[in-house]
């Protein structure tokens, strides 16, 4: 009998460029060495389950008709159904959705909720659209899809450009198909269609859970520590309130408008005011403009990029300072960076990690949605602080154990959930 070659690369990828699914697949081959008998089965985690593009035709308010081009990709699902945002950007590419597919599978297997990984995406500026044409575009493209998601089958949720009010469209539409409200569908919703209290600051609130996990791990104390953020949005400022609230200086924020700095500190209760104001933080009063070379020099205990994917790359990472770094974007640190910083002594706490605060009270809301039971925001809370440490605490261990960065111990603990359960289930048929 001859050996059948492995292929793991789809037909419709090039080899010469991956894109984000290349990142990927690199963080795979890194932790394959550790899954002992269960590397067998290692080929799954590099192919999707299910990729879907569909066509989006509405008709523009100005009579016209658009096509628009969206994604769901579903890449694995044997712990669960899949679960994973929707975002609107018009850069978005079918490597990209892949690739977020996939880290949402090692997320969900990394906090152990009983999740598999899934995204979509629809390429179009959503600031070019009006209300009217962003709610056609919402509802067709979720009838497109609708036969692969369901509360059971793939729950989307917020993401890039997306937020409460599209859910509300994307679950009022799958439950006129179906017939029935189903509020499970999607989460991310309105409190007032069944969404989560908690859910609009739980990934922020994760980010300064492991944040303290790791600080008290490296014995450094979290009052006073120095903290540096890049992104002052729902994540960066959330997480930055709670570290004031603790204690700790925040001397740093750096968004889209700039980059602001005070060394004895920043009083981010009036920095989240100025920037409901002014749209940023440049320009916030008791602070020095910094420039972005000299944001990420600046000696810290904590640093969190909580912006956009590959901020640390290998042209500034030589130059961060940073004891610790809490990835509260996704993929905010190249393979790269990765290397040099550990090389470097400093401690990543990876974004699959760092940020599953989001998707864990979205796990709440779904289990909430189908008992018809809601809990308080002090229970909702109480649970997400206790599973980000129970998840900090399992992958330190493991990072421990094989003497690996905590990236590749989130790995080894995640793919070893999803390929045990991968192994037990079997193949069918």
């Amino acid at each position: 009998m001859s050996e059948h070659p492995t292929h793991p690369l789809p037909s419709y990828l090039h080899s010469d460029d991956l894109g984000p699914w290349g990142i990927y697949l690199e963080q795979v081959e890194r932790v394959t060495p550790y899954l002992g008998k269960l590397s067998r089965w290692v080929e799954t985690l590099k192919r999707p389950k299910r990729s879907l593009i569909v066509d989006i035709p509405i008709e523009l308010d100005n009579g016209t008709i658009a096509h628009f081009e969206g994604y769901r990709v579903q890449h694995n699902t044997s712990r669960g159904p899949g679960k994973g945002g929707v975002r609107f950007h018009q850069d978005v590419t079918l490597s990209e959705v892949m690739a977020l597919a996939a880290w949402m599978s090692v997320k969900s297997a990394a906090v152990n909720l009983p999740f598999g990984g899934a995204k979509g995406g629809v390429r179009l500026d959503p600031r070019n659209y009006s209300r009217s044409e962003l709610e056609r575009i919402t509802r067709r493209y979720t009838s497109e899809i609708g036969a692969i998601i369901g509360p059971n089958k793939d729950i989307p949720a917020p993401d890039v450009n997306t937020n409460a009010q599209t859910m509300a469209w994307m679950m009022d539409t799958y439950s006129m198909n179906e017939g029935a409200t189903t509020t499970g569908v999607v989460t991310g919703k309105p409190v007032s269609l069944g969404g989560s209290l908690g859910r609009v600051e739980a990934t922020g609130r994760g980010v300064y859970v492991v944040g303290c996990e790791a600080a008290h791990d490296a014995g450094i104390p979290i009052e006073n520590a120095r903290i540096a953020i890049q992104g002052f949005g729902n994540v960066g400022g959330t997480a930055a309130r709670l570290f004031y609230e603790a204690g700790a200086k925040v001397i740093a924020v750096q968004d889209h408008t700039g980059g602001v700095h005070n060394a004895n500190g920043l009083n981010v209760l009036n920095l989240i005011k100025h920037v409901e104001e002014r749209g940023g933080v440049a320009g916030a009063p008791d602070a020095d403009t910094i420039s972005p070379a000299e944001f990420w020099a600046l000696e810290t205990e904590l640093l969190i990029p909580a912006a956009l994917e590959g901020q640390l790359n290998e042209d500034n990472a030589n130059s961060i300072r940073a004891k610790i770094v809490i990835e509260g974007a996704n993929g905010p640190t190249t393979p790269e960076a990765d290397d040099i910083l550990r090389s470097n002594g400093t401690l990543i706490v990876p974004d699959v990690l760092a940020n599953a605060g989001g998707v864990t009270v979205s796990y709440f809301e779904w289990v909430q949605d189908f008992s018809s039971f809601y809990w308080t925001e002090t229970e909702i809370n109480h649970r997400l602080e206790a599973m980000m440490r129970a998840a900090y605490t399992s992958v330190s261990a493991v990072a421990k154990e094989h003497k690996v960065s905590h990236r590749t111990a989130a790995f080894i603990t995640a793919c070893t959930r999803i390929l045990e359960a991968r192994e037990v289930r079997g193949l069918y048929p």
